[in-house]
């Protein structure tokens, strides 16, 4: 019974939290972190560590993250992607390794870490929101904004990788930590995984191919079906990863990917499923990390969080323009890309608390990072886009009638 009343807290409170802060024009997922806090040690202590919901809270959050995940695979199109060219590519992963690298140089200076825990407070914080950025830029498409330059795909394309790579970089490292075993062999261990992840992925995406092509089923069931198939993924790592090591995370969204590259209609009528279930487990990752998170523990580390948050923003925005050397974009939708690749949620809300949950020295300060550089990005990110894309991208359709006037 107090699971079931704990959820059902975490639901209605997370979901009226949402919609307030919606109503005031700010992202719900900051309402939904702020529910949580209340909630969470920090004020009424309802959902304290010995808490059963608590207890659970890291498979939760596993499950929200292969949502995300799958979610992300079933959007990918590779083929577009590289129609954009360079700069999409570039957007996957460059703003992100400046962002980690800043963490590197300085969380040790900052935050007393080691070289590991400043990569694990990166790469938390590095990831991009894609529940900010895809609603947005999918609006500005429909309504013609930065139609010439293909701003808005430019950026809804390299978001969706940029999370993929940060929590790849995440989970390579996190191993490292918690063996402790920084070293040539360990490091090997990273790429290996990596691959041999992406050939699971590939394997586990084509048999799913052909068995919904055979095998006619409902989009529930499919969706179920892939569901299944992904937490088996993540149990064969965890089976065998004192033999070799396996992203089974990375598998995740390769076979979405090949789902999407293989049969486009079943894998756009899975994803807006996806969606759907990514309304309730939202709810309950953004609520839950709240909960985790302990004010007075993260004003123990003072302005350092704060002044690190800023630096790798600062960082994040010089590899914005690094990728946009070169093309023919404007300064003010240069102004627009680095704007729009500020806000943080989605990622930091599912991995920041792992370090945590996994007992590492620094997991209260990953958590505390993760929680401040959303409830500070989301909100700045989100208004600054809101309010100023119509200044700084144009409308294709406002400029064709404008030249038509000139000319007639």
């Amino acid at each position: 019974m107090e699971l079931l009343l704990s959820l059902g807290l975490i639901l209605v409170l997370g979901f009226f939290g949402g919609v307030l802060f919606e109503k005031i024009k700010l992202p719900k997922i900051v309402g939904m972190i702020i529910i949580g806090i209340l909630l969470g040690p920090s004020v009424f202590n309802w959902f304290s560590p010995d808490t059963v919901i608590q207890s659970i809270s890291g498979d939760l959050r596993m499950i929200a993250l292969v949502v995300i995940l799958t979610r992300s695979g079933l959007s990918l199109d590779l083929p577009s992607l590289k129609k954009i060219g360079r700069p999409a590519i570039l957007m996957c992963f460059v703003p992100a390794t400046f962002e980690i690298a800043a963490a590197v140089i300085f969380a040790p200076l900052l935050l007393d870490v080691t070289l590991v825990e400043a990569v694990l407070v990166g790469s938390t914080v590095a990831a991009v929101s894609p529940a900010i950025i895809v609603p947005r830029m999918i609006k500005f498409i429909d309504e013609g904004y930065g139609k010439k330059h293909q701003i808005p795909k430019l950026l809804l394309a390299g978001s969706s990788v940029d999370d993929v790579f940060v929590i790849v970089i995440f989970y390579a490292f996190l191993g490292l930590e918690k063996t402790s075993s920084f070293n040539a062999l360990a490091l090997l261990n990273i790429p290996i995984s990596i691959i041999l992840g992406i050939l699971l992925g590939i394997v586990v995406g084509f048999g799913l191919v052909y068995f919904y092509k055979h095998v006619k089923l409902h989009v529930t069931y499919r969706i179920l079906i892939s569901l299944a198939v992904s937490f088996l993924m993540i149990g064969l790592e965890h089976g065998l990863e004192n033999y070799v090591s396996i992203s089974s995370l990375l598998g995740v969204i390769s076979m979405g990917i090949i789902l999407l590259a293989k049969d486009k209609t079943n894998a756009k009528e899975m994803q807006i499923g996806y969606n759907h279930i990514w309304s309730f487990f939202e709810i309950i990752l953004f609520v839950l990390v709240g909960a985790k998170f302990n004010f007075t523990v993260a004003t123990s580390y003072g302005f350092a969080p704060f002044a690190l948050i800023l630096i790798m923003l600062v960082f994040r925005s010089f590899g914005v323009l690094v990728c946009l050397f070169g093309t023919k974009l404007t300064k003010k939708e240069r102004i627009f890309a680095i704007i729009s690749y500020l806000p943080k949620a989605t990622v930091q809300a599912s991995i920041g608390g792992i370090c945590l949950d996994e007992g590492l020295k620094c997991g209260n300060l990953v958590l505390s990072v993760a929680v401040i550089s959303i409830l500070i990005t989301a909100p700045l990110g989100s208004l600054l886009i809101d309010n100023l894309y119509k200044k700084l991208i144009n409308n294709n359709e406002e400029l064709e009638e404008i030249v038509k006037t000139e000319f007639n």
